[in-house]
């Protein structure tokens, strides 16, 4: 389980800087946004370039899905354990999904405006 996390955690590294830097829009598709947070919580904020979002969604996962690992170790008979923790981290990422799909969504149809070229015209003197 820390495997994991390590490995998404190297993951998010990996992508962050390259959030910044200048990219030519792109269509959104909301569907592969929503895919992706569920995959991993966060990531689909991280591709609609909300960072702190994506680190506070990812955040929330790993402590909630460890927080109810310790928790349910005292409290909760050991058939249960499993599925309560992985019913938890799987409605958070439900959530995450939701988030990133609606956030897709309204990226898609926010007017950017552009600037207007400007030309220069010459004429010959005579």
């Amino acid at each position: 389980c820390l495997s994991w996390a390590v490995v998404i955690a190297v993951g998010f590294l990996i992508v962050l800087p390259t959030t910044g830097m200048a990219q030519e829009p792109r269509p959104r598709e909301p569907l592969l946004y929503a895919l992706a947070s569920f995959v991993v919580p966060g990531l689909g904020q991280l591709l609609n370039d909300e960072p702190d979002k994506a680190l506070a969604h990812f955040l929330v996962a790993v402590a909630g899905f460890s927080l109810c690992r310790i928790i349910s170790y005292y409290i909760i008979p050991a058939p249960f354990r499993e599925s309560l923790c992985i019913m938890t981290y799987l409605g958070w990422a439900a959530y995450s999904a939701i988030d990133a799909y609606e956030t897709a969504k309204h990226k898609q149809h926010v007017f950017t405006p552009t600037l207007p070229q400007l030309t220069m015209a010459f004429q010959e003197r005579r």
